[in-house]
């Protein structure tokens, strides 16, 4: 498959930092993607996108694909032209959302039936369809389908779903080179939950197949963090060193760390703007939740030593009332600063990669982020 253009600036141990150039625009990793999935970061406009230095959106092909749906891209020129956002964008493929709905989807070595959470019609998706889907969207990189499983699953049914995942990756990539596409790129999703020989075959399956790019699918869907970052641990060693890596799904401060510690290039999640509508904002200090009475006369941003949006123009006490009394502003304000908290905290400890010394940046950070649940 053709590759993009990928260039290893500096390891520090495995954390590494990165450039990818991307059809609308160069990356430059570790980066943490915000999640816009419907095609927009929920109560967010583009031009805050690119105030706060986003450079590749996610998007989901899953939910895009019931609503406004594949032939509206194609007839209207995809999801750049139709979004307006000039930047790039990665598609999942969906598993994770259409794998979340028990009793309505049934699961065959063909692909997956389901049923609309919209409409309640029954849809049928293959590997090769979710190809085309994503070619109609636009994607700049997209994500091959796989088979996720909870964090609790049994090593068997984990085994069954790694070798679906394999051959529908490879099924995948035989209908992406023979539609001829260009400009876009596929990721081949490694699963295989928890089991140590289990994350060893996918990597090295999918590694076979040759895919441009490789997605770390299957963590942060209810294991432990010991087992999530002992899973990262076993694929150090097992990922392609000279392609990017994307850790699906994690959005907290100290899994980022961990995870660039282990050689991840790329993060994803709607924890950070879910939890900001709620009322939980990421701190230096470690999260604060903004709704609390504590705040209901502070005057201080909601972290002195950031400089996003929300925190240059308004204080804790304001935000608090807003929040509490349901207005989108509150949550707008707290969507901002915590996406720009954890780009800057990817750029800064891309920074730190280049300055070969970021162990100690992430073992400061830590120290003071984890001070306050002790």
């Amino acid at each position: 498959m053709k590759r993009f253009p990928f260039f290893v600036e500096n390891s520090d141990s495995y954390a590494r930092a990165c450039t990818l150039t991307l059809p609308h625009g160069m990356v430059q990793t570790p980066i943490f993607m915000p999640v816009g999935t419907q095609g927009s970061v929920k109560t967010l406009s583009r031009e805050e996108l690119e105030d706060m230095g986003a450079s590749i959106v996610l998007a989901n092909s899953y939910h895009l694909f019931l609503r406004p749906g594949v032939e509206f891209f194609s007839e209207y020129g995809g999801l750049h032209k139709f979004s307006g956002w000039n930047h790039n964008f990665l598609t999942d493929s969906g598993g994770f959302q259409i794998f979340s709905l028990p009793g309505m989807r049934r699961i065959s070595d063909d692909g997956v039936c389901f049923q609309s959470h919209l409409d309640g019609r029954q849809h049928f998706l293959t590997p090769e369809i979710m190809v085309q889907i994503q070619q109609a969207i636009g994607a700049d990189i997209m994500m091959v389908l796989d088979e996720c499983v909870p964090g609790n699953a049994s090593y068997n049914s984990t085994l069954s779903a790694l070798k679906r995942t394999t051959a529908w990756a490879e099924r995948a990539k035989i209908e992406f080179l023979k539609l001829n596409i260009d400009n876009q790129f596929a990721f081949g999703i490694v699963q295989g939950g928890v089991f140590e020989d289990l994350r060893k075959e996918s990597a090295k399956q999918l590694r076979d197949l040759d895919f441009p790019g490789y997605s770390i699918g299957g963590l942060s869907v209810g294991e432990s963090k010991e087992e999530m970052y002992c899973m990262l641990d076993v694929l150090t060693d097992e990922m392609p060193v000279d392609k990017p890596r994307y850790l699906m799904g994690v959005g907290v401060p100290e899994d980022i760390l961990e995870g660039i510690a282990r050689g991840v290039d790329m993060f994803d999640c709607v924890f950070p703007t879910r939890v900001a509508r709620h009322g939980t904002a990421f701190t230096r200090d470690g999260r604060i939740n903004l709704r609390t009475q504590i705040f209901t006369y502070d005057t201080r941003p909601i972290d002195e030593e950031c400089s996003c949006y929300a925190c240059r123009n308004y204080d804790r006490a304001y935000i608090r009332h807003l929040l509490r009394a349901n207005e989108v502003l509150g949550a707008r304000l707290a969507s901002i600063h915590n996406l720009f908290f954890l780009i800057e905290l990817t750029r800064n400890a891309r920074q730190s990669i280049l300055d070969n010394n970021f162990s100690a940046f992430k073992d400061n950070f830590l120290a003071r982020y984890c001070s306050s649940k002790k």
